[in-house]
């Protein structure tokens, strides 16, 4: 009795056919991928959109509101209406967690083009700026 081959004509011929297709279906499957995860992302920016577009939208309705605008004004740029008297009161004390009193002054700092130019001296001279002696 004769032993019959393990992979045949037919069963080769099988394979490079089952191949092929694989090789054939493959770029397609992945531009379907890829398309479906672009849908996702522009469906989450034309949501994002939206809610951009409601907000805007709300806040225009809430500008041609003539009351919110005169609430605005009065709040933000402390206008009064006429025969109104209207009083800002200003806070002597700084504000708590601000170091220093108003009596403190910080180091004096030159300007920037006088620390500049000493620097040009110096690497004229050789020797070092007087910030930098200062510091070292």
């Amino acid at each position: 009795m004769a032993k019959r081959p393990q992979l045949t004509g037919r069963a080769a011929v099988l394979a490079v056919v089952v191949c092929a297709i694989a090789m054939s279906l493959a770029y397609p499957i992945r531009e379907y991928v890829a398309q479906r995860r672009q849908i996702v992302q522009l469906e989450q920016q034309k949501a994002r959109e939206l809610a951009a577009i409601r907000a805007l939208e709300e806040e225009r309705s809430r500008l041609q509101d003539p009351g919110y605008i005169k609430r605005q004004a009065r709040e933000r740029l402390f206008y009064c209406d006429p025969g109104q008297k209207c009083y800002v009161v200003m806070n002597d004390q700084p504000p708590q967690g601000k170091k220093g009193t108003a009596g403190e002054k910080k180091a004096a700092r030159p300007p920037w083009y006088q620390t500049l130019w000493e620097s040009v001296e110096a690497a004229d001279t050789g020797k070092g700026t007087k910030a930098a002696e200062a510091k070292g």
